[in-house]
Parts: structure tokens; C-alpha cells; sequence
């Protein structure tokens, strides 16, 4: 794979990012609740425009590329996307709607109006510690959008979703290195470890998707892609900034996340892919897992977390990606927003759709890739 053919794939997956359109909420009326579910049919999360995780997502993507290439139309569309969500208003809050904080941490500084920027960041960062629900162990309860109200929520009660390793702790992490606060900092490290505890399955390497402390158990033991991605790619950004943990506590998350590495290349298809199910072949192939999966083990290469031996997997995984994007941009064969399951069958089901956060990782795997 050229450097060239690298650079046009990547602008055009971002082209097509920032013409998502947006979501319509309307939909949602249209469907129950456990049809949306049951099929990742949930008309919030398409589109670019929506306060939510998949449009969160695509945000983080956009400012990596930015970071990456400096080209300014795409800090133009950040500071217009969020301008634009606040005047309309916020959803509710929960962990998902936490995920475009994260990027507005990020270019705050950088935007007129820093200082109510700024004061949303941290009001949201003290909501996740004092006023969000936990779990046992004091976990963050995975309480997500409601479906037909964008006010509303669902809060899946007594649950840990893997998800929330992205969607809300990096975010509390970054808040707790940019003030200082080790309240935060302790909390987001606190959070990493119970979220291990509950679902890393120390057998084969993978992690589960949720647990329950109401059932007490992983639900249907599955062994999510996208899922374990979240985990790939977001154990590497949070260790890059983590950078005062004690060494037992580092060696305890870089054991893990090798361990974790190692357990994926053996789960990768002949073709470069992942399959949706990680650990069964007649699940189907699917990209923004294994973007993300290529992205972290990209990162832990580059941070000398992983050898030299990682990088033929995540070249292998580019190479596909590659070849799923259509000729106007598009990442094909993304799964759609995927709710907790009770069997294999739950995540076979979920359909295939252009996604915001498909785009994006997959513009962060490419950005990894071109960094060389």
C-alpha cells in the first residue's frame, strides 16, 4: 500500500465524514424500542450532526487529522459543529453523550468563547463523578441516549459496557492532566482497572462486552469486535497521557493490553479483517473494529508498547480497509450502533449502514499508518 494511495483514501473518507448529513429523529418514532435495538436501527445515531457517541466519535477522527495535516477546514467545521449543537441544546446526559467532549477538550483553546467551552468541560467531567449512576465496585453505569427522545435515557442498570472506556473516561482522564485533578485522574485510572476487572476474560485475551451485577454474569459471553477495539485503540491514548501512574499499576494495563494484542492476531482473517464476533468466522467481517484495532496496534508499536511483529497485523488490516472504501468516500461493512446481547445471533443481526464513527476510525487507522 503507497503513501499515495494512503493519502487520496484518507481525504476521501473524510470528504464523505463531513457530508454525513444528519440525523433524523423522527425515525425513531417509527420503530419500538426493542426492534431498534435489536437491529442497530436507531435514527440518532446516523449522520454527522447529532450530539451523540457515533458523531463524537467522527469529531475525535476529524481533530486527529487535523492534528496530523493542519488543514484548518477541518478545525472551521469543529467550531461550527459545536456552536451549532449548543444552540439547538445538548441532549441528555450519559456516558455516550459525553464522547464529543473529548474533542472539544481538545480544540477549546483554539475557539472563540473558550471560557464557556471550558466551564461545559468541567461541569461535565464533575457529572460523571458525583451525579452519574455506578455500578457495584462503583463502575460508571453504561446510561445511554434515549430512543424517540433525545432527552430522555436509557439506563441500563447495574451495567459495565467496554464502551465506556472511550466514550467517557478519556475524556475524564485528559480533564484530570489539563487541571490537575487528581480527583479525576484517580477516577478515570479507577474506572480502567474495574472495567479489566469485570470484563477482560484472562483465558483467551479478549473482552467481553458488558457485565451485569444484577445478573452477575457477561450476558451472552461474547466477544464483541468493535468492542475490543474500543479497548486496542483507547488503552493507547490513555497510557500516552497517563504519564504519573506508579509502575505497578502501568505494568498491570501494558500486561493486559500485550496480552490483549496478542489474543487479536490470532482472531484476524485471512483477508485482513475482523470478523464481528472476534472468535467466530461465520459472524461477518466488519471495519470499524478492525480499524480501530489496527489504530492501537499501530500506537503501541509507535510507543514501544508492542514489537516490531504487530506492525505485519495492523499493515494487513489497512491493506482491507482499504479495499471497503467506495469510490466517494464511504467505509462499507460498518455495523451499526450495537446494544447488549444475549447471544451470537443478537450481533450477527445488527445491520450494516455508513457510520460516523466508521469514517472516523478508520480515518484515525490511516493516520497511524501514514505516520509510518
Amino acid at each position: 500500500m503507497t503513501t499515495e494511495i494512503l493519502k487520496a483514501k484518507t481525504n476521501q473518507v473524510a470528504y464523505k465524514l463531513l457530508h454525513l448529513g444528519g440525523a433524523d429523529y423522527d425515525k425513531d418514532k417509527d420503530i419500538s424500542i426493542k426492534d431498534a435495538l435489536a437491529t442497530g436501527n436507531v435514527a440518532r445515531d446516523f449522520g454527522i450532526e447529532e450530539w451523540d457517541w457515533p458523531q463524537g466519535v467522527g469529531l475525535y477522527g476529524l481533530y486527529m487529522l487535523y492534528e496530523q495535516n493542519g488543514d484548518d477546514s477541518y478545525l472551521k467545521f469543529l467550531e461550527e459543529w459545536f456552536r451549532g449543537n449548543i444552540e439547538k441544546g445538548l441532549p441528555s446526559r450519559n456516558i455516550n453523550t459525553t464522547e464529543p467532549y473529548l474533542t472539544l477538550l481538545q480544540i477549546m483553546d483554539r475557539l472563540p468563547q473558550k471560557e464557556m467551552y471550558e466551564e461545559m468541560c468541567m461541569s461535565q467531567a464533575d457529572w460523571l463523578i458525583h451525579d452519574l449512576p455506578k455500578t457495584g465496585d462503583n463502575g460508571f453505569q453504561h446510561v445511554t441516549s434515549g430512543i424517540g427522545d433525545r432527552n430522555g435515557v436509557i439506563l441500563n442498570e447495574g451495567q459495565l459496557w467496554v464502551d465506556t472506556l472511550f466514550m467517557a473516561v478519556l475524556f475524564l482522564q485528559q480533564m484530570g492532566n489539563r487541571y490537575n485533578n487528581p480527583e479525576w485522574k484517580a477516577e478515570a485510572l479507577h474506572q480502567v482497572l474495574v472495567h479489566i476487572k469485570y470484563l477482560y476474560n484472562k483465558n483467551n485475551g479478549l473482552f467481553y462486552h458488558g457485565y451485569s451485577f444484577l445478573r452477575r454474569d457477561n450476558f451472552g459471553g461474547i466477544f464483541w469486535c468493535r468492542g475490543n477495539s474500543w479497548f486496542t485503540l483507547g488503552i493507547t491514548l490513555y497510557l500516552e497521557q497517563a504519564v504519573d501512574l506508579d509502575e505497578g499499576t502501568r505494568r498491570y494495563i501494558l500486561d493486559t493490553f500485550k496480552a490483549h494484542a496478542e489474543a487479536l492476531r490470532g482472531c484476524q482473517a485471512e483477508c485482513g479483517l475482523f470478523h464481528t464476533i472476534l472468535d467466530d468466522p461465520d459472524s461477518y467481517e466488519e471495519t470499524s473494529g478492525t480499524a480501530a484495532i489496527a489504530a492501537g496496534l499501530l500506537r503501541g508499536v509507535r510507543l514501544g508498547i508492542l514489537d516490531e511483529s504487530f506492525k505485519a497485523c495492523a499493515d494487513k488490516a489497512i491493506k482491507a480497509l482499504c479495499g471497503c472504501v467506495a469510490e466517494d468516500g464511504t467505509v462499507l461493512k460498518v455495523s451499526a450502533g450495537t446494544a447488549m446481547g444475549m447471544d451470537s445471533e443478537h450481533y450477527k443481526n445488527i445491520g450494516i449502514r455508513p457510520m460516523a464513527y466508521g469514517q472516523a476510525l478508520t480515518l484515525i487507522a490511516f493516520a497511524e499508518a501514514l505516520k509510518g
